[in-house]
């Protein structure tokens, strides 16, 4: 039975006019002469971005072909470039490039998820840093709204000492003066009693309090948020300015040097994100309010992972470095100024060199990039059929999905009628 279909199909093959053949190899030239330039420059991305991510980091800055912003609808394209060559019945060669093409691009854009110790890891190495100096502007406004009341009430404080009254009550400027007493170096600094465990989870709860109710109270219009800089800013300064002027100065300067770095800089970080907010709120642009408030909570929410880390670890210096009365100035002096160059390298420099997918918007949800288009913000296979027997989309689907714009289409209708 087979041998006598082959022979059919050898016979239907030889009973074609040579006319309709030459057409056939015309329209095959015609599709490769129009798209080979495009399969080779997605095969080099997967060369030199796709495959070798590692190897790319280091080239990120070299790269000159294709972007990694336009590498999806490019691999749509591909898929249904694909389809057409298999509708058409083109040469074997043409369709198994095109099926080698996709696969590895499938293979690169659907890997398997790093672990979860992996991606928390490469949250707080890259991502966060990235995301805090994408938000440079309200982190600017948040350091001048924090710093400049800090500055100032130090230097008025010191200038008129009774100023201190006016930020806190006379009980608490005592109990203050007593944990930083220089009369008493074995005495814990920074605390009247309690041990160091227990220290630890009073600070981060009260550091944890702080950021939160910064961050929040961007909502109200970001009113809030500046309240909130301005006052710990004024209580911080004037304090330091008090127990500088009443000779208390070196006790306290060496308890806030080991974790001021963690600590100070999350405060900032919290007030960058409530302005956003409270900017999205206000100032939503073309989007809808609603729609703005969301995006900027999203922003918001992942820099409070960042900054909930930095505080815990803030709390951990504060509760078994910082509080230990008997180092030198000089080695807590230094152990300060190493973690506030490791702090600001860090937000400055953390992912920098990026991955291969550094450009493109991720799934908050999966370790994958996502794979929105720029036009609709869909997947990128939403254009294309599902097979729901096999992990890859089916590339029998027909051109009318494609999100590419009009000129486009055109070429390909050009395609279909050569």
């Amino acid at each position: 039975m087979s041998q006598t279909r082959t022979s059919a199909s050898s016979t239907s093959a030889s009973s074609m006019p040579a006319s309709s053949m030459k057409q056939a190899v015309m329209k095959q030239e015609a599709f490769i002469a129009r798209h080979a330039a495009e399969w080779t420059e997605f095969e080099a991305w997967l060369v030199a971005r796709g495959d070798g991510p590692r190897e790319a980091r280091s080239r990120q800055r070299q790269w000159q072909g294709l972007r990694d912003e336009d590498v999806p609808a490019r691999y749509r394209r591909l898929c249904q470039q694909l389809a057409l060559a298999r509708s058409r019945g083109y040469s074997p060669q043409v369709v198994e490039r095109l099926q080698a093409l996709t696969q590895r691009g499938h293979a690169v854009f659907y890997r398997a998820p790093p672990p979860q110790w992996r991606r928390a890891l490469e949250f707080f190495l890259a991502d966060f840093p990235r995301l805090v100096r994408a938000q440079r502007g309200c982190l600017l406004a948040a350091l001048l709204l924090f710093v400049v009341p800090l500055v100032g009430s130090f230097v008025a404080v010191r200038i008129s000492p009774e100023l201190i009254y006016s930020v806190y009550e006379p009980g608490a400027v005592s109990g203050m003066e007593a944990m930083y007493d220089p009369a008493d170096p074995q005495r814990k600094l920074g605390r009247e009693s309690g041990d160091d465990l227990a220290m630890f989870g009073f600070y981060v709860m009260n550091n944890v309090s702080i950021a939160l109710r910064t961050f929040a109270s961007g909502l109200i219009a970001g009113v809030g948020t500046i309240f909130v800089l301005i006052m710990n800013g004024l209580m911080i300064g004037s304090v330091a300015g008090h127990l500088q002027g009443v000779g208390h100065g070196d006790p306290f300067w060496r308890f806030v040097a080991g974790h001021s770095a963690p600590e100070l800089t999350a405060i900032v970080l919290a007030g960058a994100a409530g302005l956003r907010i409270g900017l999205d709120l206000v100032a939503p642009g073309r989007r809808r309010r609603v729609d703005a408030l969301i995006e900027g909570g999203k922003v918001g929410a992942k820099l409070c992972l960042g900054i909930f880390a930095m505080l815990v670890f803030a709390a951990f210096v504060e509760a078994f470095w910082s509080s230990i009365g008997w180092i030198p100035a000089m080695v807590k002096y230094t152990v300060g100024g190493v973690l506030w160059a490791i702090t600001l390298t860090w937000l400055a420099m953390g992912g920098r060199g990026g991955s291969a997918y550094a450009a493109l918007p991720r799934d908050p949800l999966s370790a994958r990039p996502s794979m929105a288009g720029p036009e609709r913000g869909g997947s990128a296979y939403a254009a294309l059929p599902r097979d729901p027997l096999s992990a890859r989309p089916s590339m029998a689907g027909p051109e009318r999905d494609d999100p590419k714009p009009a000129a486009s289409r055109q070429g390909r209708q050009r395609d279909a009628s050569q």
